[in-house]
């Protein structure tokens, strides 16, 4: 071989790229798990595995006090921690004069202790065992889904807890507004937790009536913050005769019927009586 084909081989193999690997996809969280925040309490149905230790392995039951009765160190208290705090505590209890670095494992059987309270448009309301890593879709299809008459949106408010020396936090719940379009389509809702003692209520649609000259005269469901221009835009637009300079509705103020006139940026106000009137020349 020359030294010339040789030189050529050797820059061939010093130039050659490996084809590139595609990165192994990352796991999906699994949602069936608690969790991170999940504490145990009362009622709350435990499955203890124990190995190689068959007579300890079994259900056990949270009781009334917040303790687990268990074989060997008669009680052990599991009411406001974790699995993860539970299962060392367990595993600590087991090590002191009982079993050499004993192995052991718990799993939640049945979700007892904590709950989310769900309302308002639905067709089953409802207070929902929380069952670990529950969704806001989960909740409401526990609930029988939305009705009818349902606004589009859902209110998930979050309760405060004490602080540890018992004082409550500056503001006693934090809310959360939820499209509920969004969440059907599933644009939303998925990322959202429900934690214990949380209430999602799905508020009853609040209308107005639009009349006069609309291609589609009718009542109609407000969306949050819609102005006039977009209550138009429903009801098809003005006709060829409408005007969007001479627009009034009959409104509720301070528990009166007024008559008030409006301009295509105002917002719509529940139960509005709204009359579209035609051009004068």
């Amino acid at each position: 071989m020359t030294a010339i084909a040789t030189l050529l081989i050797a820059l061939t193999l010093t130039t050659h790229t490996p084809p590139t690997q595609t990165p192994p996809a990352q796991a999906k969280p699994d949602l069936t798990q608690p969790p991170a925040h999940y504490t145990l309490g009362p009622a709350d149905q435990l499955k203890i595995t124990v190995f190689d230790e068959p007579d300890l392995t079994g259900s056990y039951r949270v009781d009334s006090d917040g303790f687990v009765a268990f074989p060997l160190i008669n009680k052990i208290e599991a009411s406001g921690l974790t699995l993860t705090e539970f299962e060392q505590r367990l595993k600590t209890r087991l090590a002191a004069g009982f079993l050499n670095n004993p192995q052991l494992h718990v799993d939640i059987e049945a979700y007892k202790s904590q709950f989310v309270f769900v309302g308002g448009e639905v067709r089953a309301p409802n207070r929902i065992p929380l069952s670990g890593a529950m969704t806001l879709p989960e909740a409401l299809a526990q609930a029988g889904s939305t009705l009818q008459t349902a606004s589009n949106e859902v209110v998930v408010t979050h309760a405060k807890k004490p602080n540890p020396d018992g004082t409550l936090p500056d503001k006693d719940a934090d809310s959360i507004h939820v499209s509920l379009s969004d969440l059907q389509l599933g644009k939303a809702g998925q990322d959202i937790f429900l934690q214990d003692g949380d209430t999602v209520f799905v508020p009853k649609a609040q209308r107005f009536y639009i009349s006069g000259q609309v291609r589609n005269s009718g009542t109609y469901i407000i969306e949050p913050g819609m102005t006039v221009a977009q209550a138009l835009a429903l009801a098809g637009g003005l006709n060829d005769r409408g005007s969007d300079r001479r627009i009034d509705a009959t409104r509720i103020i301070n528990g009166k019927s007024k008559s008030v006139h409006l301009k295509l940026t105002d917002k719509v106000m529940s139960d509005d009586i709204i009359t579209v009137g035609g051009r004068i020349f």
